[in-house]
């Protein structure tokens, strides 16, 4: 198994428990509140990543990625906890907001020219196919 194979594949384990997590924060606090604990969260990795030197060499450019990337993933967070808040069962909006990455794919073939074989496209397909039955409350 490939390095990166195996972060992506703990990611999916650590992801699918935050989805429970979530829930279970915004049927007990606010999604701002758990908003500000989910930063706390990220703020106690800090000190583990700062003394790899990585993050005290960063040029501006970087910072600012870095920052804006926080603050997109911080508003969708927001949203996604919003949604739970207001009633939203987990088990649909957290998989339904899991289909981000096909806005990525479509972004990351205009501007980073990336492309994908037919066969993943019909991942796509059948990705928003599924995000559209699961959404689907007749």
């Amino acid at each position: 198994m490939t390095e990166w194979l195996a972060y992506s594949l703990i990611a999916v384990v650590l992801w699918g428990v935050v989805g429970l997590l979530q829930k279970l924060g915004t049927n007990r606090i606010s999604s701002r509140s758990l908003l500000v604990w989910l930063a706390v969260g990220f703020g106690l990795l800090l000190p583990w990543f700062w003394r790899s030197g990585e993050i005290s060499s960063l040029r501006p450019q970087e910072l600012l990625l870095g920052l804006l990337g926080g603050l997109t993933n911080g508003l969708g967070s927001w949203c996604l906890f919003a949604a739970l808040e207001e009633g939203a069962k987990a088990s649909v909006a957290v998989p339904l907001t899991s289909l981000y990455p096909i806005l990525t794919i479509l972004l990351a073939t205009v501007f980073l020219a990336e492309s994908l074989t037919a066969w993943q496209w019909a991942g796509v397909f059948f990705a928003l196919l599924g995000g559209a039955m699961l959404s689907y409350e007749g």
